[in-house]
């Protein structure tokens, strides 16, 4: 105990000290970090601690440091492009292409675009992807419907939702929004506005509702996998809920909900280290193109 209190002193010395106090040093790892005035965000995706942040309207792409809080824009504006769900995995940034209808990849190193694929007509809304063994799959809010893309060349798969998974809601609603994959084979889905959360075969698309015994994650967006533990951003909540699911994905449990008084409609996250890093949309905030916008880390 002696010892604790002497090394007690010893650093409250050093935290009074005027070196301390203004030390040069910018403390590692922010809490926020700015991006470009006006960018209107959506997607977040890690590798380390390199973050990716897409542009909803105009398909940029920015990159950053989460240890310095620093970046630029490696993507520029694209036209006919949008940014929304974003995934990056072995050098290349899948992107889902919300009204456009499409899904984008673009290399993760350089910017440079690589290939773009045509998912679905009519008026859709491609929202979220997640990549696992070897398949890129993408969401659209607007159809019962996921689209599995081979990340190594193929055709594009549509798979029909069926099963308990029921559309609602005016034609524009958003339905199916965040995407995760367990196991091989099963896809996590959130559905935006019941606030239900589905597990789906990914090869026959029929899904099964899984019971959080009257629970419900209401305007869920991004969704993270982490073993049993799935984080789900409520979005105009401002709250990020963690779930901890069965086994065998039929059931789960709101154990706790994340908030921060820095969120302001959060949209997705991304994991690093201890700390989880979610987008501030900001849906709704005036003059979107002229507002300030930010990442926000939280335990």
């Amino acid at each position: 105990m002696r010892r604790l209190a002497l090394l007690a002193l010893a650093l409250s010395a050093v935290l009074a000290s005027p070196a301390a106090a203004h030390s040069p040093t910018p403390s590692p790892f922010p809490k926020l970090i700015a991006l470009p005035t006006g960018f209107q965000p959506e997607g977040i995706a890690m590798k380390g601690p390199t973050f990716y942040v897409g542009s909803i309207p105009t398909g940029s792409i920015y990159r950053g440091d989460a240890r310095t809080g620093s970046g630029d824009v490696l993507v520029p504006p694209q036209a006919g492009r949008a940014a929304i769900g974003l995934k990056v995995r072995r050098g290349l940034l899948w992107v889902a292409g919300g009204p456009t209808g499409k899904a984008f990849t673009y290399d993760a190193g350089t910017g440079a675009p690589v290939a773009e694929y045509a998912l679905a007509g009519g008026a859709p809304f491609i929202n979220d992807v997640a990549v696992r063994h070897g398949t890129a799959y993408f969401t659209n809010s607007r159809a019962p419907e996921v689209f599995a893309v081979p990340i190594h060349g193929g055709p594009v798969r549509q798979i029909p939702i069926t099963g308990d998974f029921q559309q609602t809601g005016e034609p524009t609603a958003t339905n199916l929004n965040g995407i995760a994959v367990a196991g091989r084979d099963t896809l996590v889905l959130v559905q935006t506005n019941s606030g239900k959360l589905f597990a789906a075969d990914a090869n026959t698309g029929v899904a099964k509702e899984i019971d959080l015994g009257g629970a419900d994650v209401l305007n869920g967006d991004g969704l993270l996998l982490l073993g049993r533990v799935l984080f789900v951003v409520q979005n105009r909540l401002n709250r990020i809920a963690v779930v901890v699911l069965s086994h065998d994905l039929s059931r789960g449990r709101v154990v706790h909900t994340i908030t921060d008084p820095a969120f302001d409609v959060p949209t997705t996250i991304a994991a690093f280290g201890r700390h989880l890093y979610a987008v501030n949309a900001r849906f709704g905030t005036p003059s979107p193109q002229t507002a300030s916008y930010n990442v926000v880390r939280v335990p």
